[in-house]
């Protein structure tokens, strides 16, 4: 409930909205019951962060089977376009999460798991570079295209470029 709120204050008013105070209002609990469920504001947002990032995983599969590299693409820009402020709990905002270590959560390693089986057919040498490569021009363009500092028309023309440099 406690994440849920977090996630829905977040993206109808951005992150610097959600405030132990808002959180504890909106699930009707006092702020000591809200930390006793969360150390602090950090760890909400990586409770927020790892249900992004489950569903993340399931709308990537779901675009690279329907189209393949492009379409995980797609999936992937259309999902930070949609929900903005997970996308930023996944991706910028401080969190506790690990990514690509040993002790990365099996979520993260599944979601990225998706990227790999979409770049695996076309890669040449090491398979994971090249995923984080295509991961990496993913995320920026992500967060460029939700500050507005690319041309919104040139959107579709971006991801065929990419995907025509990871597949030759």
């Amino acid at each position: 409930m406690i994440v849920r709120a977090a996630r829905e204050l977040a993206e109808a008013e951005g992150w610097d909205a959600v405030t132990t105070r808002r959180l504890a209002e909106a699930v009707e609990y006092s702020q000591p019951v809200l930390y006793s469920h969360f150390k602090n504001m950090q760890a909400i947002v990586t409770a927020v962060a790892l249900d992004g990032i489950a569903e993340l995983a399931v709308v990537l599969r779901d675009g690279r089977e329907a189209g393949g590299l492009r379409g995980l693409a797609e999936a992937y820009l259309g999902y930070a376009e949609a929900h903005p402020a997970v996308y930023a709990a996944v991706f910028t905002r401080r969190t506790d999460l690990a990514f690509g270590t040993a002790d990365s959560p099996e979520v993260l390693r599944i979601t990225f798991g998706e990227l790999y089986a979409g770049v695996e057919p076309y890669a040449t040498g090491d398979v994971e570079t090249l995923t984080e490569v295509f991961w990496s021009a993913l995320h920026g363009q992500a967060t460029l295209n939700h500050d507005r500092r690319l041309r919104p028309a040139q959107r579709t023309d971006r991801v065929e470029q990419l995907v025509r440099l990871v597949t030759g």
